[in-house]
């Protein structure tokens, strides 16, 4: 038995090769609302994104997630993706990480479902615990204790996905 919704949930793979081509703001609004109706522990709706679509600001982000991650220099953690939506969780809530993780999950599987590719990208509570990060929530007037879950980069992609790697086994078990 298989719907649109289980053949995205199948299909989805991480990019690691995007094309340099902007996505579209119909696009974009349909992903970030996808990812704002994610299930949220007692409804308290923990998280909330930031999509980057400026190019300046996207590099700096970039360069601040390679230098947490102790790449060389030159390197783009977010493999040339134009667009980065930063999933973060208010930490007063303890279902937060559960929270911005679905959120990411949403983000991922509603881009695959618009052509659009993605990866998530981790560092973001890295990020968000530097200087760096708390000097961006700061600037765009976001207040709060927040950890960052992670990045969703968003593009179309240069190269055909791979296939999906066979199922581990006794990954499901019936009771």
């Amino acid at each position: 038995m298989m719907n649109e919704t289980l053949k995205v949930l199948q299909t989805r793979r991480s990019c690691r090769n995007f094309a340099p081509d902007m996505i579209s703001d119909d696009q974009l609004k349909a992903i970030v609302t996808a990812g704002s109706f994610a299930a949220t522990g007692m409804g308290k709706q923990s998280p909330i994104i930031i999509a980057v679509t400026d190019k300046e600001l996207r590099d700096q982000i970039s360069e601040e997630n390679r230098k947490i991650g102790g790449w060389n220099e030159g390197f783009d953690p977010f493999y040339g993706a134009p667009v980065i939506l930063i999933v973060l969780a208010n930490k007063d809530i303890p279902t937060h990480v559960y929270d911005g993780s679905l959120v990411m999950g949403n983000l991922m599987n509603a881009a695959e479902s618009l052509g659009v590719a993605s990866i998530w990208i981790h560092r973001a509570k890295e990020e968000f615990e530097s200087d760096f990060g708390k000097s961006l929530l700061k600037k765009l007037g976001i207040e709060g204790d927040y950890e960052g879950i992670g990045h969703c980069a968003l593009g179309y992609a240069a190269t055909k996905p791979n296939d999906a790697a066979p199922r581990k086994e006794n990954y499901i078990y019936y009771i």
